[in-house]
């Protein structure tokens, strides 16, 4: 069911991770944002739109990740957007004669049977430097950066003060690093810096997964974040409740040390470079 958040604006949830779809009302119909993620919920969110009575005259996928590139034939034919780096990285996978394979690998087994990937990716990249969404309803911006996913945007939705954030500042997940990046680190934290810049006038913040937050809460996630990256990045303290004993999601805690695993395998990589060559 569609939850309206703020004028104009709704959300609606799964059950995969809380993972939340973004409907801005426009003029002559809505924009969709990360759409997902079973067959039931998508048809579920065709009908709550034809509630609406308004079609999909625009589509946006936040970054490359199965989860945030899903549609459904009742949405229509409507343009789909992404960040010109965000659908290169796509159109990148598709392009793998193995990409059903590797897809396979990395959905959820107690949902796999239920995500429709027919229409997947079919991602069109706006021009490199693009800033507002192209379409007739209230200004949307586009808050490109390059955390946890090459070409990943989020969104703020000028009139409603609303940033959907894509897969940053959620309660229930700790940041999520791009390791295959070559800053991971420092890529997160200019992201975060970013996210300060437009504070000021967000009134909601709705994460790609997790619980919508008011005014006040976007400071507080972004404080959260930025403590967790740079702990890991300094060695310091980490009492982040979402990887603690209490943690929201039983396997977080290993996401976490793998992420720690691989940074200090990057780290030593870099120290044998250096004593092989300095």
């Amino acid at each position: 069911m569609l939850t309206e958040i703020a004028e104009g604006v709704f959300v609606r949830e799964s059950e995969f991770i809380q993972s939340n779809t973004t409907v801005v009302q426009g003029r002559n119909g809505v924009l969709l944002i990360d759409p997902g993620i079973t067959e039931s919920e998508l048809a579920g969110l065709a009908d709550d739109l034809d509630e609406l009575g308004q079609p999909v005259v625009a589509g946006f996928s936040t970054h490359p990740d199965w989860d945030h590139l899903l549609w459904h034939p009742r949405f229509g034919d409507a343009p789909r957007y992404g960040t010109e780096l965000g659908a290169r990285s796509i159109r990148d996978q598709l392009a793998s004669p193995d990409w059903e394979e590797n897809l396979a690998g990395g959905l959820p087994p107690e949902h796999a049977d239920e995500i429709p990937t027919r229409l997947l990716g079919l991602i069109e990249g706006l021009p490199a430097g693009t800033t507002l969404i192209p379409w007739d309803g209230p200004t949307v911006h586009i808050v490109e950066h390059r955390a946890h996913a090459p070409g990943h945007a989020a969104l703020l939705v000028e009139r409603a003060g609303v940033l959907v954030a894509g897969d940053m500042l959620s309660d229930i997940l700790m940041p999520f690093l791009d390791l295959d990046a070559a800053d991971p680190l420092g890529d997160y934290l200019a992201a975060l810096t970013l996210f300060d810049s437009v504070a000021d006038g967000v009134e909601a913040v709705i994460p790609g997964h997790g619980s919508v937050g008011v005014a006040g809460d976007l400071r507080e996630r972004i404080a959260l974040d930025r403590a967790y990256v740079l702990a890991v990045r300094d060695g310091g303290d980490l009492t982040d409740p979402r990887i603690g004993p209490a943690a929201p999601l039983e396997w977080l805690p290993d996401v976490h040390a793998w992420q720690l695993q691989r940074l200090a395998a990057r780290r030593r990589g870099r120290e044998t470079d250096t004593a092989t060559f300095g």
